[in-house]
């Protein structure tokens, strides 16, 4: 897979300061019980800290990119360090003008790898991680350069505004739904633009589908729904910062459940299915979705070593953003389905752009 689907890609920068996906699906359709064995795509950390609300026995993040362990390595070691408020200053959630010196404190905490990759980027501590990524520059040019030219901060704050259903359906088809809205929304999000600004080409290159179109409609649904007013990232998306609503993982009443277990969570660089080969069996994957930017004979390839790194019942989680991929479907004698919980989560996942959220469940005995 590596040198196949990932050959031109970059990996000596921040992708994702944050993960853009719904920690509470996740959980919920892992099923994770105390003491279990966690496989997670690392991304910006965010669904691995979740998962440290499952007081596990292990939680192991990978990835194949250096910048987002060191994220990572970073976020684990200002939570061990500082209570939530300093936490949320430091990373970002909150203004400071602390950052460096909180750092200075806790560099030594940090692995050799980790702390020369930030001893490089002081400007990036300064201002924040948690806008530091190339995804979360995509955003925040839309929200701060794009949609100024759609919408004012007053419509902006009247969509995210506690309303009833009812109201939300009317506001956005009366006061959102314009010609201009959906004009360049399509523009900004399609596939040229979004692999050349935000995602990288290679993560694209198995999408067959219309992506802006495809983009624009999932977010209809979403803004149309009273689910858009408290969704931290619709409200990222929409302003360029999280406001009052924050990730869970960061949140003050996870935040010290994750603090009594953040050192079960360590780190892998390379590829998942790589990482096995080091820390053995698991009980459940956290897949992201890193099954788009597989083609089909990868996708099997891979699905088999997951497969033979099951312990015995193991659940997997991950999404289709806009290629359709399930492990039930192409190795149906070892992995089940569960389409009646995917399309439950689904439902309510606030990774509104995503397709379809999936779990599947290990044939193994």
């Amino acid at each position: 897979m590596k040198k196949k689907q990932l050959a031109t890609v970059q990996h000596d920068y921040i992708r994702y300061a944050n993960v853009w996906e719904d920690a509470q699906i996740l959980i919920e359709g892992l099923q994770a019980h105390a003491g279990g064995r966690h496989l997670s795509i690392a991304s910006g950390g965010d669904n691995a800290f979740a998962l440290l609300l499952t007081h596990p026995e292990l939680v192991v993040a990978v990835d194949i990119n250096p910048a987002q362990l060191a994220v990572c390595a970073l976020k684990k070691a200002a939570i061990q360090h500082l209570n939530c408020i300093e936490f949320q200053q430091f990373i970002g959630f909150l203004p400071s003008n602390e950052r460096w010196a909180t750092y200075t404190a806790l560099r030594e905490r940090l692995s050799p790898e980790a702390r020369n990759w930030w001893d490089a980027h002081p400007e990036i501590v300064e201002a924040g991680v948690v806008d530091a990524g190339k995804f979360e520059r995509y955003f925040r040019l839309f929200a701060q350069r794009i949609l100024p030219f759609i919408h004012s901060k007053k419509q902006v704050a009247a969509l995210l505004a506690p309303k009833s259903a009812e109201e939300q359906a009317r506001f956005y088809d009366k006061k959102w739904n314009t010609w201009r809205w959906r004009w360049l929304f399509n523009i900004f999000f399609s596939k040229k633009i979004m692999g050349w600004m935000g995602r990288d080409p290679a993560f694209l290159a198995q999408v067959e589908v219309a992506v802006g179109h495809f983009i624009f409609n999932k977010a209809e649904q979403h803004l149309q729904s009273p689910a858009a007013q408290d969704n931290f990232i619709l409200r990222y998306n929409l302003t360029g910062n999280f406001g009052h609503l924050l990730p869970d993982y960061a949140q003050p009443q996870n935040y010290a459940t994750i603090k009594a277990h953040i050192d079960r969570l360590v780190f892998y660089e390379g590829l998942a299915d790589e990482a096995v080969a080091k820390f053995g069996q698991f009980h459940y994957f956290n897949l992201s979705d890193i099954f788009e930017y597989m083609d089909d004979a990868t996708f099997r390839q891979v699905g088999q070593t997951f497969a033979a790194a099951a312990l015995p019942g193991a659940r997997f989680a991950y999404w289709n953003l806009m290629v359709p991929r399930n492990l039930a479907q192409v190795l149906p004698e070892k992995f089940s389905d569960e389409p009646a919980l995917s399309a439950a989560l689904s439902a309510r996942d606030r990774g509104f752009f995503y397709n379809r959220f999936i779990v599947n469940a290990s044939t193994n005995i």
